[in-house]
């Protein structure tokens, strides 16, 4: 299922195979993020081709709502509904529960919730979300969890990581007297709770592991706290979770928060930012973060990155990238978020290769002053 290929020798860097019924990941990863069936802007073909995408996401919440259960039943499941051959995660849900807090209610059962599509009322249980991610046929699913805000008092993170552990286990017994809907085998990860309080991350971590699933996830993190609260979080949790099962640090970030997790022990990831702050004119580049709508690159005619590894990032020129934000022409979003992509996944895979090397540590440090600063 999951193989641990090599080791960092000064941290706690790794890299790992993780075996899934659509395809073979290599870790560490980073997985764009196809909420609703599509990575806003960007075509199969070029997460394929272009930014080499090995897994992407879909998000429960979004999908059950539209297109719904119906459609994916007589399409086939996702993979086919959105023909897409490589392997796919779904999220359960719960963190889009959790944005939507003035229309959710939460109670033992699960949470009742109103679409934002429509305001129409629905329930969100630990089984209805593994029933639904069963249809989606997603190779990776999430347990039903609730998200704690930040900040948030102790005894709210408290009572909330105990309901999760206890939606943990319904979903884990529906996970188990139930058959994948399309014949292949799906992964369930259970996910890590407790806000920022050592003990209940701990506590979180401990009942996560003792589930004895496929792999383990991380939430509740870049929802606000400081970056150094997210990664003292990351080595209490990665202390406890087992070596030899992927860890899943969900929703970040920058590229300095994703290098800093690796180090960390980190194996997967998954961000919008790549595609929300480059349809807004912001770029990841080797050098450093542009902003494409600086007057400065308006008579730049040089490659988006000169060291980019998509075609996009060698064949266009800041002013003219610049031209098209500015614009708001839809080229332009495009265009930026298959660059920003691009440099994501290269970044995590080249992560992956200075590991093996055993010069992680060293390259890690120069890349973290360099992707820092502000062009």
């Amino acid at each position: 299922m999951f193989k641990l290929r090599s080791r960092d020798k000064e941290t706690k860097a790794r890299t790992g195979l993780l075996e899934t019924a659509h395809g073979i990941i290599p870790t560490p990863v980073f997985m764009p993020v196809g909420t609703a069936a599509t990575v806003k802007g960007i075509l199969q073909r070029d997460l394929a081709n272009d930014i080499e995408a090995k897994i992407i996401l879909g998000n429960t919440y979004h999908l059950y709502l539209r297109p719904g259960s119906d459609i994916f039943r007589a399409s086939g499941g996702l993979h086919k509904f959105m023909n897409w051959s490589r392997p796919l995660l779904t999220d359960s849900g719960g963190y889009q529960v959790f944005s939507l807090s003035p229309n959710r209610k939460l109670s033992e059962e699960g949470a009742i919730f109103k679409s934002h599509i429509d305001g129409s009322k629905h329930f969100f249980t630990p089984e209805n979300t593994i029933d639904i991610q069963r249809v989606i046929g997603a190779d990776i699913m999430m347990a039903f969890d609730e998200c704690a805000p930040f900040p948030c008092d102790y005894g709210y993170a408290e009572k909330s990581v105990a309901l999760t552990h206890r939606w943990l286990d319904r979903a884990v017994t529906r996970f188990n007297e139930t058959d994948p809907v399309w014949g292949y085998e799906q992964l369930l990860f259970p996910i890590v709770q407790g806000s920022t309080f050592d003990d209940l991350r701990k506590m979180s971590a401990e009942k996560a592991a003792s589930a004895g699933l496929a792999g383990n996830a991380i939430g509740g993190l870049s929802v606000g706290e400081p970056a150094d609260e997210m990664y003292r979080i990351i080595e209490i949790v990665n202390g406890i979770l087992p070596e030899d099962k992927p860890r899943y640090l969900m929703g970040v970030g920058t590229p300095v928060n994703i290098l800093e997790a690796i180090e960390r022990g980190i194996d997967m990831f998954d961000c919008v930012m790549p595609t929300r702050n480059g349809r807004n004119g912001m770029l990841f580049t080797s050098e450093g973060i542009i902003n494409i709508k600086n007057k400065r690159w308006s008579d730049d005619f040089s490659p988006i990155d000169s060291y980019g590894s998509s075609a996009v990032s060698l064949y266009y020129s800041k002013a003219y990238l610049r031209h098209l934000i500015i614009s708001g022409e839809i080229l332009g979003s495009q265009i930026a978020s298959i660059h920003n992509l691009s440099f994501y996944i290269k970044l995590v895979s080249e992560a992956g290769k200075q590991i093996e090397e055993g010069n992680f540590k060293k390259w890690k440090d120069q890349m973290v002053i360099k992707l820092s600063a502000r062009l």
